[in-house]
C-alpha cells in the first residue's frame, strides 16, 4: 500500500483528494448498513484513517451523525460510553490504520474492549483498529467489526486466520483515486468485475457434444444425497451431458431424484477414460465399498490419463503423490481437514499458512490446481497467482455444500471451451458458489443446500 501510495502521489494526485473519495465510499457503505434517521457514531483517530472517517461526516443524509475525535482514550471514554448507551445503528471505526506497529497501552485496550462489549454493528475502515496489517495479529486488543471496508486492496493480515475473529465481511473500496497500476503480488482478491462476460456466450449452432460430457463417480450407502447434490451442481454449470455412477446399493434412491442426468451403477467394467471430457470422483463415497476397483480406477486416471479430473471428499485419500506435472487438468478440492491428511499435518498447521499449504499440496500432487476451501477460499497451484475468493458466508457451513461446489466446478471444467484458463474457470465456480449463498442470505436466513443448488450460477457478474 505504501508503494502504491507513493506511485499515486508521483502522478500528481493529492492525499486530500484520495481522503475525500475514501470518505465518500465509507459514507456509501454506512448508508447501506443503516436506515433513514438511524444514529451513526464515527470514531476518528489522529491518523489518516481518522481523516477518512471525518471525510464521511457530511455525506450521510437522513442520518443522525455523532463524530468523536479520539485523542486520549482515557479522557474520551466517558464520551464513548454516552454514545454507546444511545444504541447507535452503526459505529464506524477509524481509530488506527496500517501504521500501527506497537502494543496498545492499557487505556486504548480498555477503550476498544468497551466498544466490543456493546455488541453493535461496526464498519471498520481499512482494517479493524488494533490489528497488525501484515500478520493479522491483534496488538493486545482489536475492534470486532461486522464489515471491514479495506482501501484499495486487502492487507495481507486480513486474510490470515488470526484476523478472522475481528474482520467480519471484507469489502474493498476500489475507486478512491489511487494509481491505476498495482504493485505486483502473488495474491489476487477476486472481484465481480473479474467475471464480466463469463461464461462466454454460446454458439447459436452449439449442441450437446459442443459442451462436453461429465462423468461423476459418487454416492455410497448412507451418502447417496451427496451424489445427487454433485449432479445438480454440475447441471447448473450446463455441460452437454452428465452421467452419474453411484454404488449399486444406492442406485435406486439416486436415480429416482434425477431426470436429465443419466444414472448407471458403478461396476468393475466401467471405463471412465473413454467417453468423457472430464470426471469428478469423491462426493458421498465414505460408505463401505464392495471392492478396491474404484480406488484403483481413480489412481490410474490420476497418474496415466490426460482427461481433466476433479477429486473431492473421500477420493482425496485415494490419490497418490507424484511430483511431476501430468498431461491432464487435475483439480483437488480439500477443506482444511482433508488438506491435513494430504500433507500429514494438523488442521492448525494447515491454517497457520494457507498459501503455503496450497503451494505444497499442488507441488506434491503433480502441480495440480488446488481449491483450499474455508473462509476466503484459495484457488491456485504450486506457482503463479493465487486467487482469494471474496464471496460466501458462515451459512455455507452445512452438509452438502462442498458436494454441490465440486459438481459445479466439474460441470464447468467438462466444457472444452472453459478448459483453456483453469484458474479463471475454477475461481468463477468458487465465486459463484459464495455469491449465491450471499444472495440467499439477504433474501432469507433459513435457506438450505437444496436452495443453493437452485441458485448457483444465477448470480450475475457485471457486463
Amino acid at each position: 500500500m505504501r508503494e502504491w501510495e507513493t506511485a499515486t502521489w508521483a502522478t500528481g494526485q493529492t492525499e486530500a483528494e484520495v481522503i475525500r473519495r475514501v470518505g465518500t465510499v465509507v459514507a456509501r457503505h454506512a448508508l447501506q448498513l443503516t436506515r433513514p434517521h438511524s444514529l451513526i457514531v464515527l470514531l476518528a483517530g489522529q491518523g489518516h484513517n481518522g481523516d477518512d472517517v471525518r471525510a464521511a461526516q457530511n455525506a450521510l443524509p437522513e442520518r443522525r451523525v455523532e463524530l468523536l475525535n479520539v485523542t486520549d482514550p482515557q479522557k474520551d471514554l466517558p464520551k464513548l460510553e454516552a454514545l454507546l448507551s444511545a444504541r447507535p445503528a452503526l459505529v464506524v471505526d477509524g481509530l488506527f490504520g496500517i501504521g500501527l506497529d506497537r502494543v496498545l497501552n492499557p487505556d486504548w485496550v480498555h477503550f476498544i474492549q468497551r466498544l466490543n462489549a456493546a455488541r453493535l454493528p461496526v464498519l471498520a475502515v481499512d482494517l479493524p483498529s488494533g490489528l497488525d496489517a501484515d500478520t493479522g495479529e491483534p496488538y493486545d486488543a482489536a475492534v470486532t467489526a461486522t464489515v471491514t471496508l479495506t482501501v484499495g486492496a486487502p492487507k495481507l493480515g486480513l486474510i490470515q486466520p488470526a484476523a478472522w475473529p475481528f474482520t467480519g465481511r471484507i469489502e474493498v473500496a476500489e475507486d478512491v483515486g489511487l494509481a491505476a497500476t498495482l504493485p505486483p503480488s502473488e495474491l489476487r482478491w477476486v472481484m465481480p468485475a473479474d467475471f464480466a462476460g463469463f461464461p462466454p456466450v454460446r454458439q447459436v449452432a452449439g449442441h450437446k457434444g459442443t459442451y462436453g460430457h461429465l462423468g461423476i463417480v459418487a454416492g455410497s450407502f448412507g451418502y447417496h444425497g451427496a451424489a445427487v447434490l454433485a449432479a445438480r451442481g454440475a447441471q447448473r454449470a450446463r455441460p452437454g451431458l452428465i452421467t452419474l455412477f453411484p454404488q449399486e446399493n444406492v442406485y435406486h434412491p439416486v436415480a429416482a431424484q434425477l431426470q436429465a442426468v443419466m444414472v448407471s451403477p458403478w461396476s468393475v467394467s466401467t471405463q471412465m477414460h473413454l467417453a468423457y471430457s472430464a470426471v469428478l470422483m469423491g462426493p458421498g463415497l465414505a460408505g463401505p465399498l464392495p471392492t478396491n476397483d474404484m480406488k484403483q480406477s481413480l489412481r490410474r486416471l490420476w497418474i496415466d490419463d490426460a482427461m481433466p479430473i476433479v477429486v473431492d471428499a473421500t477420493a482425496l485419500d485415494w490419490v497418490t503423490p507424484h511430483p511431476f506435472p501430468q498431461r491432464g487438468l487435475q483439480v483437488v478440492t480439500p477443506h482444511p481437514g482433508e488438506a491435513g491428511r494430504l500433507l500429514k499435518k494438523t488442521v492448525e498447521q494447515i491454517q497457520a499458512n494457507r498459501v503455503q499449504t496450497l503451494r505444497e499440496i499442488s507441488g506434491n500432487f503433480g502441480h495440480c490446481w488446488v481449491v483450499l476451501k474455508g473462509h476466503l477460499t484459495l484457488v491456485g497451484r504450486a506457482t503463479g497467482e493465487i486467487y482469494v475468493n471474496s464471496t460466501g458466508n458462515p451459512f455455507l457451513a452445512q452438509g452438502g455444500s462442498g458436494d454441490l461446489l465440486a459438481g459445479y466446478i466439474a460441470g464447468l471444467i467438462a466444457q472444452p471451451e472453459l478448459q483453456a484458463d483453469p484458474l479463471h474457470t475454477i475461481s468463477y465456480a468458487v465465486w459463484q458458489h459464495g455469491a449465491a449463498a450471499d444472495w440467499l442470505t439477504r433474501e432469507h436466513l433459513n435457506w438450505v443446500v437444496e436452495d443453493l443448488a437452485a441458485t448457483i450460477g444465477s448470480v450475475g457478474a457485471p457486463g
